[in-house]
């Protein structure tokens, strides 16, 4: 998956990626790379929210809470998973990426471009 790096808590509570040169991961210019989201059943990239809710909302993802910087989605079924969304999809990182990939696995792939 990642390349070589330690996952660590900033100080507003997300966990992130550090790679070994010492700079995040959703960095390119420490040593980064630029990641996708890449919808595999029809080989789409996710390029905004509403695209990417759309396809979790076929894999019965819904949502559970909004606030004006992030949308949680829930599975319909009951289950407990979550997940963390922002809202602005411009700040949307490589680990919101595997957190949808690890809950959705053979229907999502991060690729590098």
């Amino acid at each position: 998956m990642a390349a070589g790096g330690v996952w660590v808590f900033r100080k507003d509570g997300v966990m992130e990626l550090q790679s070994a040169a010492g700079g995040s991961s959703t960095d390119p210019s420490v040593g980064g790379r630029n990641k996708a989201l890449v919808y595999l059943p029809a080989k789409e990239p996710m390029r905004s929210l509403e695209v990417l809710e759309r396809r979790l909302g076929s894999l019965g993802w819904e949502r559970y809470y909004e606030n004006g910087d992030i949308v949680q989605l829930h599975r319909r079924d009951g289950g407990v998973d979550l997940i963390a969304l922002p809202r602005d999809f411009a700040r949307f990182r490589s680990t919101h990426m595997y957190d949808i990939v690890v809950k959705n696995r053979h229907h999502f792939k991060v690729v590098d471009l």
